[in-house]
């Protein structure tokens, strides 16, 4: 009777064996109905995180296409609020995503302390210092850059207008991306011995109120970083910027096709194409090695509205001289 017992235990090992390796070692299931939960989680909702969340879903549902993978993606927004951010990583953890994959700065911190011991890999969009906030040399945390280069910007700023005398900053204090852009463009105004006056502000009434007190300073240009707060306002402050007379330099093209008059920077449909590629790479493989702390996206696309210049009467076709000029109209996307 033993030796009946361990012959039918022998064969049970077998077949649950086989029956493992028919499975594959992907998402929740087997090949049949394999599925890879995504979560997208934007800090807030504006132009900007928009186009990137839009961008890492539809790579998302091709690469699972290419794979012949079910996959379930969700976005959900924080609302800029840390509190709200921290509830939807949880949530996230709870649901047992296969990926986390958070766009901006403080969700992307939010979203790594969070999963810290859970496994879940989180690949973070749009993120302009990496090493400033802290995501670098975490395990299982990877993801996209869009550093800006301020050099650049402000390249464009005296090449349309070289009498430029003072320039205003507009930032906010609680985006950590801003920090090293901004110290950038003082150390550069003060290479120039041009003077500047920074304005700061958290909520969009307080945007606006910066932007009335830089015109009261009578500044002649605008410099603003990739910086979420702010670029939320855009829609609300770029006419009065034009009845100034004064452009606003900023550091995506989402500012400009919101009535900014330039930047120089990255493709963020392009940006979050690649943050879904390296996400679909880790929800497969969570212990996927990518060999380097972070995957910076190539910038040096120039982006003009051109409504916004012709108001300005500025002529950029100096910008052509410094990167691909791409022109672009206002919408209130």
């Amino acid at each position: 009777m033993k030796k009946i017992i361990r012959l039918i235990s022998a064969a049970t090992v077998i077949a649950m064996a086989l029956c493992l390796a028919s499975c594959g070692t992907f998402g929740k299931e087997g090949p049949e109905t394999s599925i890879v939960k995504a979560v997208i989680v934007k800090q807030l909702d504006h132009a900007s995180l928009d186009e990137i969340s839009a961008a890492i879903e539809s790579q998302l549902r091709s690469e699972a296409a290419g794979a012949g993978i079910v996959i379930d993606v969700e976005t959900v927004s924080g609302q800029n609020d840390p509190t709200v951010i921290k509830q939807l990583a949880e949530q996230a953890i709870a649901k047992n995503a296969d990926v986390i994959i958070p766009i901006a700065t403080m969700a992307a911190q939010i979203c790594a302390s969070s999963a810290e011991n859970t496994g879940i890999p989180v690949i973070y969009a749009a993120i302009s210092d990496p090493y400033g906030a802290g995501l670098t040399g975490l395990d299982r945390v990877y993801g996209t850059s869009d550093a800006l280069n301020t050099d650049t910007i402000l390249r464009m700023l005296f090449s349309a207008d070289s009498s430029v005398s003072k320039v205003g900053i507009l930032y906010s204090l609680s985006e950590t991306n801003s920090e090293v852009p901004v110290t950038d463009a003082k150390a550069i105004l003060d290479g120039k011995g041009i003077p500047y006056t920074e304005a700061t502000a958290e909520t969009p009434d307080e945007v606006r109120a910066a932007v009335s007190l830089l015109i009261s300073e009578n500044v002649d240009a605008v410099f603003t970083p990739t910086d979420n707060v702010i670029m939320a306002s855009e829609l609300a402050i770029y006419e009065d910027l034009i009845d100034a007379g004064i452009p606003h330099y900023a550091g995506a093209d989402s500012f400009v096709r919101n009535g900014a008059f330039a930047t120089c920077g990255v493709n963020y449909t392009d940006l979050g194409r690649k943050t879904g590629e390296l996400a679909f790479e880790a929800a497969l493989n969570p212990e996927i090695s990518f060999g380097s702390d972070f995957y910076l996206m190539d910038g040096g696309i120039i982006t003009v509205n051109t409504e916004t210049a012709a108001a300005l009467g500025i002529d950029y076709s100096s910008f052509s001289e410094i990167g691909e000029v791409v022109e672009v109209t206002t919408t209130e996307d």
